[in-house]
C-alpha cells in the first residue's frame, strides 16, 4: 500500500495508526496518538544506510542479520547503500520513497526539520529501554521520539608514540598551524563537513573572543575563522579519510603519524601491536549517533517497526558493532559477552562519565542551538554552508 506525503506530524501519525492497526484510509482515525500496535507484515521493506549497516551474508557469509529477520517476519528487505553522510543527505533530499534510514546526524536533523521523519512509538520497540539513555534523548524533539539509536562513536586523536613527542593532549596538536607543521604530510583527518566541529573546539579555547559555545552552531564570523584554520592546515594533511580503513593503512605503514579518528582505528592498530595510541583532547571530544528513522512516506510501517525491534536486539547490536568496529547503542551488547572487550573499552561503552561529556553532533542550522549563550537566534550557519566551507578549505591544491 502507498501512503501520501504530508508535512504535518498529526496526519503522519494518523496514517501510521491506520496502517499499523489495519484501518483503511477512508475510516476515521485518532490523530493525537502515535501507532498503537504492529499489524501484519506487508512482506517488503525498503531501507537506506551507510556501508556495513545492513548485511545479508554477501560481504561475509558469517555476517548476516537480514536473512534471519526475513525468515522471522516475512519482510523481504531491499536497500540502498550510500558512501557517506554527505551522499546520504543529498539522496534523502531528492528521494522520499523509503521506509527507513539509518541516519547519521547531518541526515537525521534535516529529516526532522523538514517534517520528513515520522514520529515513533518507542513502546512498540522491544529493547528500546535498554539502549543508552543519552543516545535516546538525542533522538527526541519536543518530547517526540524520531529515531532509535543504532550505533555511535566519538572523535579522538591518535598518534605514533615514537614519532610524536610530547604526547598530544589538545586538538591544537592537529589544528594549530605551528603544531601541524611539525608533522607536515603526516596527518590524517576525517573527510566530513562535521569535522569542522573539532577545529571549532580548538578555536573555542585558542580565541575566546570568538565566543564559541556549541561547536556545531557557528555564526558566519565563527565559521570563517574555522575555515581559515583548516585552510592553513591543508598543506600538512597527508590524507582526508572517508572510510576508516584508509586511515588505518596510512597510520600502520608510517605514512601518517597523527590524526583525528574514531575508536575503531585506535582499537585495530593497538591490537595489531603498532606504536600508536589514542588521546582524549583536553577541550573534549565530539561524537555521532546513527539512528534508524521512519520516512514520512513509509509504505511498509509494520515491517519497519519489526526492523526497529530487530536492530535494537542484543543479537544484532553485537553483530553490527563487531562488523563495523563501532559502539553498540545497547550497553548490554557488551556486558552480555560475545563482543571483544577491547572494542567495548576503546569505545567507552557503558562509561557514563565519558558519554555524558561527549559533544554529540547535531545538524548545523540557521537557528542557533546555543551559540553566544542564546538559543533560538537565527544568525548561525547551516549544513550547506558548512559543506561549502569544508570543500573550500580542504579540496584546494596543496601549497
Amino acid at each position: 500500500m502507498g501512503l501520501r506525503a504530508t508535512s504535518t506530524a498529526s496526519v503522519i501519525t494518523a496514517v501510521l495508526v491506520m496502517a499499523l492497526s489495519g484501518c483503511s484510509a477512508d475510516e476515521p482515525a485518532e490523530t493525537s496518538n502515535v501507532a498503537v500496535k504492529v499489524g501484519q507484515s506487508e512482506g517488503a521493506l525498503n531501507l537506506v544506510a551507510l556501508p556495513g549497516y545492513i548485511e545479508n551474508g554477501g560481504s561475509d557469509p558469517r555476517v548476516d542479520w537480514v536473512g534471519p529477520f526475513e525468515e522471522r517476519t516475512g519482510c523481504k528487505v531491499s536497500w540502498r547503500t550510500l558512501k557517506n553522510g554527505r551522499d546520504m543527505a543529498d539522496f534523502v533530499k531528492k528521494n522520499t520513497r523509503f521506509d527507513g534510514v539509518a541516519a547519521p546526524p547531518e541526515v537525521a536533523g534535516q529529516l526532522i526539520a523538514g517534517g520528513r521523519a515520522a514520529p515513533i512509538n518507542a513502546d512498540l520497540v522491544d529493547g528500546y529501554t535498554k539502549l543508552e539513555p543519552r543516545l535516546r534523548q538525542l533522538m527526541r524533539k519536543d518530547g517526540t521520539v524520531y529515531g532509535v539509536p543504532f550505533v555511535w562513536g566519538s572523535n579522538q586523536l591518535i598518534y605514533n608514540t615514537g614519532s610524536v613527542q610530547p604526547a598530544p593532549t589538545s586538538w591544537a596538536a592537529l589544528y594549530d598551524p605551528d603544531e601541524a607543521k611539525r608533522y607536515s604530510q603526516k596527518l590524517v583527518v576525517h573527510d566530513s563537513p562535521l569535522s569542522i566541529a573539532e577545529a571549532a573546539l580548538y578555536l573555542k579555547t585558542k580565541d575566546r573572543k570568538l565566543k564559541i559555545t556549541d561547536p556545531y552552531s557557528l555564526t558566519r564570523k565563527q565559521l570563517d575563522a574555522v575555515t581559515r584554520v583548516l585552510t592553513k592546515q591543508r598543506p600538512h594533511v597527508k590524507d582526508y579519510w572517508d572510510q576508516p580503513a584508509e586511515s588505518v593503512s596510512a597510520l600502520a605503514g608510517g605514512d601518517a603519524t597523527m590524526g583525528g579518528v574514531w575508536p575503531y582505528q585506535i582499537d585495530v592498530l593497538t591490537r595489531a601491536g603498532k606504536p600508536l595510541q589514542g588521546a582524549v583532547p583536553s577541550e573534549g571530544v565530539t561524537g555521532w549517533v546513527n539512528a534508524w528513522m521512519i520516512g514520512n512516506r513509509v509504505e511498509n510501517p509494520n515491517c519497519m517497526y519489526q526492523w526497529l525491534r530487530w536492530t535494537a536486539s542484543t543479537e544484532v547490536q553485537q553483530q553490527v558493532a563487531d562488523w563495523n568496529g563501532v559502539a553498540p547503542a545497547s550497553p548490554h551488547a557488551c556486558t552480555a559477552g560475545g563482543l571483544r572487550p577491547s572494542l567495548c573499552a576503546a569505545n567507552h561503552v557503558g562509561e557514563r562519565e565519558f558519554i555524558n561529556k561527549v559533544i554529540f553532533a547535531h545538524v548545523p542550522a540557521k537557528t542557533c542551538a546555543s551559540t553566544g549563550g542564546e538559543a533560538g537566534r537565527r544568525d548561525c550557519t547551516d549544513y550547506a554552508e558548512w559543506t561549502q566551507a569544508w570543500i573550500k578549505a580542504t579540496k584546494s591544491v596543496k601549497r
